[in-house]
């Protein structure tokens, strides 16, 4: 039986392929490697389907870590982690843009800056994770919408996505998205309002 989830699924069950090489039975594990799926909107807030989908994978046993770069209101950042269904952890910016109006984040270069340093201390956490393979799924929202604004580089998050863990699945998702990550990507979606 082929399996479609990551490697660390594999290695706590006990799934084999079968392979006879002239009359010699042979058993190994069937390994496959993680994709690269890119979700493009023209609105930020439409990507409600990928979040459907990580809660589903993580009821279904798969290990899912979910970052919103861009989306605030609650400051939470890698403090205040939230867990769901005991293999999702979710985490949102602990400073960011949607908690402020444009005229006081123009205003407050103090401001700006901390929204800066939680999303870059987001990214900082998320290329450890993509790196240890602790995730079947790791889902990077609006990651497009910070490279844009210059606040992660996009050179870091292509050489951090050519150097990940190569079993588990990463979801990038953003209203705009660098001809040179739609040659990466295994799978695009574009969602149409």
């Amino acid at each position: 039986m082929f399996l479609s989830t990551s490697d660390n699924y594999s290695k706590n069950n006990l799934d084999v392929i079968k392979e006879n090489n002239e009359g010699n039975l042979r058993l190994g594990r069937f390994k496959q490697n993680g994709q690269i799926q890119i979700y493009q909107s023209p609105h930020r807030g439409s990507f409600s389907s990928v979040i459907r989908d990580s809660l589903r994978n993580a009821a279904l046993g798969r290990k899912v870590l979910l970052v919103q770069f861009m989306k605030g209101g609650v400051k939470q950042g890698l403090t205040n982690k939230v867990n769901l269904c005991g293999n999702l952890t979710w985490i949102r910016s602990s400073n960011s843009l949607d908690q402020y109006d444009s005229e006081d984040i123009v205003n407050n270069k103090n401001l700006i800056i901390n929204i800066h340093n939680s999303i870059n201390e987001l990214w900082n956490f998320c290329k450890k994770e993509l790196q240890s393979g602790n995730n079947d799924q790791v889902i990077l929202d609006e990651i497009f919408l910070a490279l844009e604004m210059n606040i992660i580089d996009k050179d870091d998050l292509i050489s951090t996505l050519e150097n990940r863990y190569i079993s588990g699945d990463v979801i990038l998702t953003g209203t705009s998205i660098p001809n040179n990550f739609l040659l990466m990507a295994d799978q695009f979606t574009e969602l149409r309002s």
